[in-house]
């Protein structure tokens, strides 16, 4: 950054401005003719071979810097800091950093670290130096009425002649003249270029002036303005416009004149009027809310750009229940943007608000956006009626207030267990810091709802958590009671079963001994003449039994009588003492004498593995 000293434009240069041209280059060598009162300027030269290299630089701010009888003109990068433009001011003006006050700022106070994209600046910005450890000198006894200039406000009354409109606007001192016509192209749609100016009085001749030193009067003061002809259509100017103020917008030096192409500039730059517009932002009774919705951002996208925030495509009531509906730590705002095509602050509005990026970050991370086209009577109609439905005729009727020209509006609503409630309705003449304060301050109240109702969603969940644990726990005593009668009774049932198979298998076999111990042959006499075998069988209890069978018998004889005692064939077997002989093991068919049994024998009964 270069510093150069100057003095003001010469009459030559100042006609030149004032019949719609621009003012030459300064140079250094124009501070030879500068006056005492000197004015002091900081900034980049810019040959015009080199412009399209330029103009891929980052954007550029002019500021104009008043300190007492001084002024300071900076041209610096938006990614420079308010300290940096404080450090160049001490050079320039000899004024410590630490004693310096740079006032003038939109915003209010700033820090010095305070990066300039971060605030949001036009293009040409006014600011002034205030010192107020420093005592004035004698030579700066005019420096105090100045001051006070700056901060008072002016109310200027301009009057658009095309429209047939007057629009009274209060601006502070220290706004420039750029600034003003800024503002009313904004209004009105006329670029500052082809702006026609009656009213500025003479003393006005540098656009970059503040109000304060332009020479207006105070408190009030009247302007026209309306659309300058085009130069084919353009006449000679008659004595009748000689106190006619025409100054070329400094920003549009880089372009050419669109009226040259037969294009008006409103077009160029997306700020035409409703009726040129190829498609309106709705259609007009769209049956489905949705594809209303998407042709509304599609025609958004078109005029202003693909930054903008995300619109929620769906009906309002699809939208509340996705802001109010979820769970408290999901919850959202839901902010309602009311568009008008016939408002001239909708064009504005869109591509300066809606459109910054600051503002569509936190609309995205913090809101349900919803947007809605209320130019066409019908689809205002069928929004009152949503309105109502979903947040009362009060709503209903507050948007019914509100004329065509305090559009487009935003509403904040925010859910509540009851009841929904619109927290704010912000109108279209607002700026991106009014804008953002007012969603900040809307959050915090939204934050200190969500907090509380986080807080009883917890403890309702906790409540919940413990009952469902004492249900469970419940459930599963149940349960458990459940499975141990069931194993019991199974258990008493098996015992049952296992019981009776046991008396069956007890009656089985005492009708088998029954049996036997019928058919067993008599057992004979000892004093017969036959030859008789005397046996002695130990049972496994330790008692004996004993009999005599007729040596002719079979060993069958002797396992039926055995079995006949509770000692069936197949689960025990009989033995000899010595030797030890498996007599079960022999041919049940032979006789007594063969397996040499006889006369007598002892015998024991033993269980089979």
């Amino acid at each position: 950054i270069q510093a150069n000293v100057f003095g003001p434009p010469s009459q030559s240069e100042a006609a030149d401005a004032a019949a719609g041209g621009t003012v030459p280059p300064l140079s250094s060598s124009s501070s030879s003719s500068s006056p005492p009162s000197s004015s002091t300027s900081a900034f980049c030269p810019v040959s015009p071979t080199s412009r399209h290299i330029v103009e891929r630089q980052p954007r550029m701010l002019n500021f104009r810097v008043e300190y007492r009888q001084r002024s300071v003109e900076l041209v610096l990068e938006e990614g420079s800091t308010v300290g940096e433009i404080k450090n160049i001011l001490e050079t320039e003006l000899g004024v410590p950093v630490s004693k310096m006050q740079l006032k003038g700022w939109k915003s209010g106070d700033v820090s010095d670290t305070t990066v300039l994209r971060s605030l949001h600046l036009p293009k040409n910005n006014s600011l002034y130096v205030l010192t107020p450890d420093i005592a004035p000198t004698a030579s700066t006894s005019k420096n105090s009425a100045l001051q006070e200039s700056l901060n008072q406000n002016f109310l200027l009354v301009i009057s658009h002649r095309e429209a047939q409109r007057d629009y009274s606007l209060n601006f502070p001192g220290s706004r420039t003249i750029q600034e003003v016509k800024r503002n009313i192209s904004d209004l009105t749609n006329i670029p500052v270029r082809h702006q026609q100016w009656e009213g500025w009085p003479a003393s006005a001749s540098d656009d970059s002036m503040t109000l304060a030193v332009s020479g207006i009067s105070y408190p009030c003061h009247h302007l026209s303005v309306c659309r300058r002809l085009s130069p084919a259509n353009a006449q000679e100017p008659t004595e009748e416009c000689a106190d006619v103020h025409m100054i070329s917008d400094s920003e549009g030096d880089d372009f050419e004149d669109a009226s040259e192409f037969g294009v008006d500039d409103s077009e160029m730059f997306g700020m035409g009027s409703s009726s040129c517009r190829k498609s309106p932002m709705m259609p007009e009774n769209s049956e489905n809310e949705a594809d209303a919705l998407l042709h509304f951002t599609a025609e958004f996208s078109s005029r202003y750009g693909e930054t903008h925030p995300m619109f929620f495509i769906g009906s309002l009531e699809a939208a509340s229940q996705e802001a109010f509906y979820g769970k408290a730590r999901d919850r959202k705002l839901l902010a309602i943007y009311l568009h008008n095509d016939e408002s001239v602050l909708s064009n504005v509005f869109c591509s300066q608000m809606m459109c910054a990026d600051s503002i569509v970050s936190y609309l995205s991370q913090n809101f349900i956006t919803w947007a809605w086209d209320v130019t066409k009577e019908a689809n205002k109609a069928r929004l009152l009626t949503m309105c109502t439905r979903h947040f009362g005729s009060v709503v209903t009727q507050t948007i019914r207030t509100y004329k065509t020209d305090q559009f487009p509006l935003l509403l904040i609503v925010m859910g509540k267990r009851t009841s929904n409630e619109v927290l704010n309705v912000i109108q279209g003449n607002t700026t991106v810091d009014e804008l953002m304060m007012r969603l900040m301050g809307a959050m915090e109240i939204f934050t200190a709802q969500q907090q509380e109702d986080i807080k009883d969603e917890d403890e309702r969940e906790a409540r919940e958590m413990v009952k469902r644990e004492q249900d469970e726990a419940y459930r599963l005593s149940l349960e458990a009671d459940r499975k141990k009668r069931e194993a019991q009774e199974r258990e008493e049932a098996e015992q049952v079963r296992l019981e009776q198979m046991r008396k069956e298998q007890e009656e089985e076999k005492e009708a088998i001994r029954l049996s036997l111990e019928q058919a067993l042959p008599p057992e004979p006499d000892e004093e017969s003449g036959e030859q008789i075998s005397k046996l002695r069988i130990r049972t496994p209890s330790g008692e004996f039994l004993e009999r005599r069978f007729l040596g002719s018998c079979k060993l069958q004889v002797l396992f039926d009588f055995v079995a006949s005692k509770g000692y069936p064939f197949d689960e025990f077997k009989l033995l000899t003492t010595f030797p030890r002989r498996n007599i079960t093991q022999l041919d049940p068919g032979s006789t007594l004498l063969e397996a040499k049994l006889f006369p007598q024998e002892t015998l024991f009964l033993e269980a089979k593995e």
